[in-house]
C-alpha cells in the first residue's frame, strides 16, 4: 500500500503546519485522507467536537503552534510522537496524530474512545497502531535522506510517498 502525507493549506500558518494522510484505492489513485475519513464517518454524532477540533488546529496552525498541552501524549512507542487531539478530557471523540514539536503535526484517524484504554476498542486500536507505523516509517525515511524536515520545521521536503504497510 502507498501513502502521501499531504500539507492542509486550511489549518497550517505561520505558527505550525498540519498534514494529513492519502491513502491510494484499487485503481492506484491516491483518495480521500485519513482526516476525511474521520470527519465523514463521525459528523453525524460528533459534529460539535469536530468543529472544536477544527477550530483548535486553526489555532495550532496560525497562533500558538502544537502545543502538548493540546494533546495526551504517550499514546504511542516511547519517543515516536503519537498523541492524541480532543475537544476536551471529558469528551469522547479523539483524533490521533503525530506530532513533531510545536511545528508539525500529522493527523491521522480516530474515533469516539468509549473503552478505558484504546486496546479494548479494535478500531481505536488500528488507527493508532498506524499512526505508529508511519512515525517509524518516517524515521526510517529520514535517516536513508528520502525525506527531512525544511530549515525552519515547518514542513516535509523530499518523497512524500511512503509504502509497505501492512494490517
Amino acid at each position: 500500500m502507498k501513502y502521501k502525507l499531504v500539507r492542509i493549506s486550511k489549518f497550517s500558518g505561520e505558527a505550525s503546519s498540519i498534514y494529513t494522510v492519502l491513502t491510494k484505492n484499487e485503481q492506484g489513485e491516491f483518495q480521500e485522507s485519513l482526516l476525511d475519513v474521520f470527519i465523514n464517518k463521525n459528523k453525524d454524532l460528533y459534529l460539535s467536537e469536530i468543529k472544536y477540533i477544527f477550530s483548535r488546529l486553526t489555532t495550532i496552525g496560525n497562533e500558538t503552534g502544537a502545543r502538548e498541552g493540546f494533546f495526551k501524549t504517550k499514546e504511542g512507542n516511547p519517543g515516536d510522537g503519537v498523541c492524541a487531539l480532543y475537544d476536551s478530557p471529558n469528551k469522547k471523540l479523539r483524533l490521533y496524530c503525530i506530532r513533531y514539536g510545536t511545528e508539525l503535526i500529522v493527523l491521522g484517524g480516530g474515533g469516539p474512545k468509549n473503552v478505558r484504554a484504546l486496546q479494548e476498542d479494535e478500531e481505536l486500536k488500528t488507527k493508532n497502531y498506524f499512526l505508529r507505523w508511519l512515525s517509524s516509517k518516517i524515521t526510517e525515511c529520514r535517516q536513508n535522506g528520502d525525506l527531512s524536515f525544511s530549515p525552519d520545521f515547518m514542513d516535509f521536503e523530499g518523497d512524500l510517498i511512503l509504502e509497505d504497510y501492512e494490517d
